[in-house]
């Protein structure tokens, strides 16, 4: 008797070890074997809404594409996109929650605060995180993060370069949020790019998070000073106050901004007249004549009823380095997720895809998980924007 309950309880031990552990495809990816799970994170309501949707519609476009053609490594994509509200703890909770549903890997997350809370988590589990838009590079803190945009600092110098090398001003002022790590992190880079370029800023204006409905102070020191262009490293919402606020008091000195300012066309009740002229640095032209882009562009009009923006864009080039780093690995669903990000970070540094956003060159990435590629300048012009090459 001794015997046979030392064996039913061996047996009892090995069924709970297994149940426990699993196979290689259920010990840290909730099992699911079917297709990769990928997961996407930001915000789709709130005020940072049209970067989260951008986002999510511009990766759902390259998967219904990567599905339509069989999927990854003959494996179709399933794809569940979690909004955060621009909210770190809510992006936190939306990532338990993916990892519960079983995602193999992270599209995500949008905005940078959010990114920095999650990118924390996703360095402890080993779980492969690719962003197409949180700038920042701290946001870069582990070998599993990679970026798709232009971190803030290649914002700040790139800027500099092209007004420099284009001789749009010969003196600069600068408005920035001094309370905002994104717009002060540019405005660093920039500054420190001027000099070596021989760009003179002659302003430089902060405002914070609490004072950004009146810019009056910030303009009249830029125009006090001489500026003849307006640098403005900052987000739409406040960009298009300060064109507002420019035009009543009657001065019009060129404008240029980043990446947060796409999305200024949009704003409600913003007369798009005032942005006439405001230039800004992207990776991305929606009027490209290139056939891939234009291909996107029909298809996401269609879709979605809009033209995209640099951010679907960088999405849509978010999953198309995932397959193609996923066809140089050649990872299984039935692989941990654990398992998949060490041979995805791989591959990583020896991809380079075309891209929507690569330019002649493509993207490729460093193994700090930075993007390498070619910035474009665009214009707006009769309410749209327009390619300044």
């Amino acid at each position: 008797m001794k015997k046979l309950l030392g064996m039913a309880l061996a047996l009892v031990l090995a069924i709970g070890c297994l149940t426990a552990c699993g196979g290689s495809g259920s010990k840290d990816a909730g099992g699911k074997t079917d297709a990769f799970y990928i997961g996407g994170i930001g915000p789709t309501t709130g005020a940072a809404a049209i970067y989260g949707n951008a986002v999510k519609n511009g990766a759902q476009i390259a998967i219904d594409e990567i599905n339509e053609a069989g999927g990854l490594n003959g494996t179709k994509i399933k794809y569940d996109f979690q909004d955060d509200v621009h909210d770190a703890e809510k992006s936190v909770n939306a990532y338990n929650k993916l990892k519960d549903w079983g995602m193999h890997m992270l599209v995500g997350t949008v905005t940078t605060a959010p990114c920095l809370a999650v990118a924390d988590k996703t360095v402890q589990d080993n779980m492969f995180e690719i962003t197409p838009s949180a700038s920042s590079p701290d946001v870069l803190m582990g070998d599993n993060v990679f970026q798709v945009c232009f971190t803030d600092p290649n914002q700040g110098s790139k800027s500099a370069e092209y007004i420099s090398e284009n001789k749009l001003a010969t003196k600069v002022g600068i408005i920035y949020d001094s309370s905002d790590v994104y717009s002060d992190g540019i405005r660093a880079k920039f500054v420190e790019t001027a000099k070596a370029v021989n760009l003179e800023v002659v302003s430089e204006a902060a405002f914070t998070a609490d004072s950004k409905t009146d810019f009056q102070t910030q303009l009249k020191q830029a125009q006090d000073a001489g500026a003849d262009l307006v640098f403005l490293p900052i987000y739409y919402q406040e960009a298009s106050i300060i064109l507002k606020q420019a035009s009543d008091m009657g001065y019009a000195p060129k404008f240029f901004g980043v990446d947060g300012m796409d999305g200024i066309l949009t704003v409600e009740n913003f007369d798009t007249k005032l942005a006439e002229g405001v230039m800004l640095l992207t990776p991305f032209a929606a009027d490209s004549e290139d056939e891939a882009v234009q291909s996107f562009v029909k298809k996401y009009q269609d879709a979605y009823g809009e033209v995209p923006n640099q951010f679907a864009a960088d999405a849509y080039d978010a999953i198309y380095a995932i397959k193609a780093a996923a066809e140089k690995s050649g990872i299984k669903p039935d692989m941990s997720y654990s398992e998949i990000c060490d041979a995805m970070k791989a591959a990583m540094v020896e991809i380079t895809i075309p891209g929507l956003t690569g330019g002649d060159e493509g993207l490729k990435w460093e193994a700090t998980g930075e993007v390498n590629k070619q910035p474009k300048a665009v214009v707006i012009q009769g309410g749209k924007y327009v390619s300044m090459e």
